[in-house]
């Protein structure tokens, strides 16, 4: 299991909907957005200003366990 970078943001949340929540967290509304499925994770962290490693960590900790309250990156802290 691995989240790329280049991975389209729709497809993520497809595959790992536990990832939903990073989104949120980041203020990132990529949910439902109808571009989600053009925007690379990458892509979508530059517009919304989110830090690319800090984000894909993110994902990766609510992709391995999707029962976490958060993502664990202290963005809802």
């Amino acid at each position: 299991m691995t989240i790329e970078a280049s991975d389209y943001v729709d497809e993520v949340m497809r595959r790992w909907p536990a990832t939903i929540r990073a989104f949120l967290e980041h203020r990132m509304h990529c949910v439902g957005c109808p571009i989600g499925c053009f925007h690379t994770v990458e892509e979508a962290c530059r517009e919304h200003g989110v830090e690319l490693p800090v984000f894909l960590a993110a994902l990766h900790a609510l992709a391995v366990d999707p029962r976490r309250e958060s993502c664990g990156c202290g963005c809802a802290s």
